[in-house]
């Protein structure tokens, strides 16, 4: 059977909407380089107090930054670039290749039909999103 990236994107959305998982992409690098550049503005306008303070002000605004706005999974599934749904939709299709469906309304029932085949699907798509998106994920609202 070749494989129907729609179909396998729908099922995943399913299955992260209805575990509500949310996922955010940590931006520490920004964190950093906010928290450096207050220090260095600070040192410019205060000397060595401005640093200090500088720093403070620049690291709780890194702080902030880098921890991430969270968004619903399903919408970040449908936001990637399609090399990357590809790339998602060939490692699912290693664990749903023996089943044999019509259009993704019958793949969402097989799957959600077996408890073991949902949570290996489970596993492998939170797996995705932790280590190729880097990203990290939530539960609930």
């Amino acid at each position: 059977m070749p494989l129907h990236v729609d179909d396998i994107m729908r099922l995943l959305c399913h299955i992260s909407g209805e575990q509500k998982m949310k996922a955010a992409v940590k931006h520490s690098a920004r964190g950093a380089l906010a928290a450096g550049t207050g220090a260095f503005l600070g040192g410019l306008m205060g000397g060595p107090p401005g640093i200090a303070v500088g720093g403070a002000v620049g690291g709780l605004l890194g702080a902030w930054m880098s921890s991430g706005q969270f968004k619903p999974v399903p919408q970040i599934l449908m936001e990637m670039p399609p090399a990357q749904q590809q790339k998602l939709c060939e490692n699912i299709y290693t664990i749903i290749s023996n089943l044999d469906w019509t259009d993704a309304t019958h793949l969402i029932m097989l799957v959600m039909g077996n408890a073991s085949l949902q949570q290996k699907v489970a596993a492998a798509l939170i797996n995705y999103v932790s280590q190729d998106l880097k990203a990290e994920i939530q539960y609930g609202d």
